[in-house]
C-alpha cells in the first residue's frame, strides 16, 4: 500500500492552467508543468480503504489502488504495466475523463479525493517519455480478419485487442484523419492531436492497418466486408444530432454544435476550409444551447474565435454545488461544474428554454427568443412537467446559435441497411453480448449503448474485441473488466 497516513499528510493537488487571457490566443494544452514528487504525493493520499470503491466507479475497472503503489514507489514501469492491464489509452482518459472513479473515491466522503486521473495521465506520459509504451506484437497469427468500422475511441479499443488476439485488423475511417470524436469533437486545448498520432504510429508498428476517406455504406457496399473478412466491428458511434424544431430554425447561423467544433479541428490541423461553408464567432453574439461539456467546448472553441459574447443556456435547473440528500456517494454527483472553458468568458444561464431564432430581412441570425421556466409536477402527475413562466420572455442578440443538445443514434440509411441490421425503439443497435442478429457483425460504443463518454466507448471496444475473439476461435484469450475484481 502507499504511504498509510498521506492523506492526513498531504492535500490534494493538480496542475494549474495557464492564464485565461493567455491561453485563448492558442490551441495548445492548458495545464502548466506537475513534478514526479508532486504526483508521488498524490498518489500517497491513496488509502487503505479496503473495499476500493474507485474499481466500480471506474468503467473500465482500472485497478486503481494497485498503479497507486507503484506511483507512490516511483515505479513508473510498473504502474504503466498495470494501468495498461485493463485500458488501452490512459493518456486519452487522463486528459478529457469526467472521472468517475474519483466519484467513488472512499477519501471523498468527507475529503477531497485522490487525483486519480491525473495520476493517470502522469503514468502514460511518463511511459512514453521513458519508451515503455511499445507496439504489441502477438505471439502468433491466428489468420482470422477482422474489420473494425470507425476510429474514435471505441474502434481504437477494439483493435488493439483484437490485434493482441493474433487476429488481422483493418480500420476503415470515413474521414481524412484517424480518430472519430477524439480528433473531431474535442478541440485541441483539451487533448493535442499529436497525442492521437503517437499513439496511431504504436498501432500501425503492431501491424493494425488504417484506410482512410472509406465511408462504409457510401463509398464502400458494407456487404463486401462481411464477404472479405472473418467478423465486423460497427464502432460508428451516434451521430445524428437532437435538433430544435422551432421557428427559425432554416435561418443562416443556427448550427449543430458537432459541425462547429469539427471545422474548427480541421482548421486547426491545416485542413482548407471553404470560404462559403465557414463556421466563425469572431466578433459575434454566440449563444450555447445545451449545459454539456460539448456545449462548454463550444464556448472555449468562441472564446478563441474572439467571439463578442458567448453565452450558454440549459433546460434544468441550477445543480447545486455540493451532493443532495438523493445524490450520496459514491453516485456520480449531479452538481455544479464550472470548466476551463467557462472560466475564459462566458454567461451561463439555467432553466431557460429557447422559443425561437428570429432574423433580418436577408434570411441571417439577428437573435435568439428565450424564456424562463421551472419544472413542477402537478396535482395527479407523476413525471415534473415544464412550466413556462409569463412575462419572461425576452430577446437576445445572437448571430450564431450553436445547438449542443445531444445525439438521437447512429445513422441507419447505409451501413445498417445494407447489412440489415436490427435497431431498438431507440434507434441503437439491438445485441447480444455485442453481437448483432447477422452473427459476423458486432457491435460497440454509442452505436450500442447510446451517447456516452470516452471512457465507455474504450470499454466496450475491449468487451466487443473478447466476444469477436470467442467467435473466432470457440474461447477468447482477451482480458475483460472482471480483471479488476481478481475473477479471471
Amino acid at each position: 500500500m502507499t504511504d498509510p497516513k498521506g492523506f492526513q499528510k498531504y492535500n490534494r493537488e493538480t496542475p494549474q492552467t495557464r492564464k485565461p487571457e493567455e491561453r485563448i490566443k492558442d490551441y495548445e494544452e492548458l495545464y502548466q508543468d506537475f513534478s514526479e514528487t508532486q504526483t508521488v504525493k498524490q498518489a500517497a493520499r491513496c488509502m487503505d480503504c479496503g473495499v476500493p470503491f474507485c474499481h466500480s466507479g471506474c468503467p473500465l475497472g482500472n485497478i486503481i489502488p494497485d498503479f497507486n503503489e507503484a506511483v507512490f514507489e516511483s515505479d513508473w514501469k510498473k504502474a504503466y504495466e498495470i494501468l495498461s492491464e485493463t485500458n488501452n489509452f490512459p493518456e486519452f482518459t487522463g486528459r478529457i475523463c469526467p472521472a468517475p472513479c474519483e466519484s467513488a473515491c472512499v477519501l471523498g466522503i468527507n475529503q477531497s479525493p485522490v487525483a486519480i486521473e491525473h495520476i493517470e495521465k502522469s503514468i502514460a506520459e511518463i511511459a512514453f517519455e521513458k519508451g515503455y509504451v511499445k507496439a504489441e506484437h502477438p505471439l502468433h497469427r491466428t489468420g482470422k480478419t477482422v474489420a473494425v468500422i470507425g476510429s474514435g475511441p471505441a474502434g481504437l479499443a477494439a483493435a488493439v485487442q483484437i490485434n493482441k488476439a493474433g487476429h488481422e485488423v483493418t480500420i476503415f475511417e470515413r474521414n481524412s484523419r484517424i480518430g472519430g470524436l477524439l480528433r473531431y469533437g474535442i478541440p485541441d486545448f483539451k487533448l493535442a492531436k499529436s497525442i492521437i498520432d503517437r499513439r496511431i504510429k504504436i498501432m500501425e508498428e503492431a501491424g493494425i492497418v488504417f484506410k482512410t476517406n472509406q465511408n462504409i455504406g457510401v463509398d464502400v457496399d458494407a456487404n463486401q466486408l462481411t464477404e472479405n473478412f472473418d467478423a465486423v466491428i460497427l464502432c460508428g458511434g451516434s451521430t445524428i444530432p437532437r435538433d430544435l424544431n422551432i421557428p427559425g430554425r432554416e435561418l443562416k447561423g443556427v448550427h449543430f454544435a458537432m459541425d462547429f467544433l469539427e471545422q474548427n479541428n480541421k482548421r486547426v490541423a491545416g485542413d482548407e476550409i471553404p470560404k462559403n461553408i465557414e463556421l466563425l464567432a469572431k466578433e459575434k453574439n454566440v449563444v450555447v444551447i445545451g449545459g454539456g461539456d460539448t456545449g462548454a467546448d463550444c464556448v472555449g472553441t468562441s472564446n478563441r474565435h474572439q467571439a463578442k459574447t458567448v453565452t450558454q443556456i440549459e433546460l434544468l435547473a441550477k445543480p447545486p454545488k455540493s451532493r443532495s440528500i438523493e445524490n450520496p456517494w459514491p453516485k456520480y454527483p449531479m452538481i455544479l461544474r464550472t470548466s476551463t472553458s467557462h472560466i475564459e468568458g462566458c454567461d451561463r444561464e439555467w432553466a431557460m428554454m429557447t422559443k425561437a431564432f428570429i432574423g433580418d430581412e436577408k434570411g441571417q441570425l439577428k437573435a435568439v427568443q428565450l424564456v424562463d421556466v421551472k419544472w413542477d409536477i402537478p396535482h395527479g402527475n407523476t413525471r415534473p412537467q415544464l412550466i413556462e413562466i409569463p412575462g419572461s420572455e425576452r430577446e437576445i442578440p445572437c448571430e450564431l446559435a450553436l445547438l449542443a443538445i445531444g445525439f438521437l443514434n447512429p445513422q441507419f440509411e447505409g451501413m445498417l441497411e445494407q447489412l440489415n441490421i436490427a435497431i431498438d425503439d431507440r434507434g441503437n443497435v439491438v445485441d447480444e453480448n455485442y453481437q448483432t442478429n447477422n452473427p459476423k457483425v458486432f457491435v460497440a460504443g454509442d452505436m450500442r449503448r447510446g451517447q456516452s463518454l470516452v471512457v465507455w466507448a474504450i470499454s466496450e471496444g475491449r468487451e466487443a474485441a473478447r466476444s469477436v475473439d470467442a467467435f473466432l476461435m470457440g474461447s477468447s484469450v482477451l482480458e475483460g473488466k472482471e480483471l479488476a475484481f481478481g475473477l479471471v
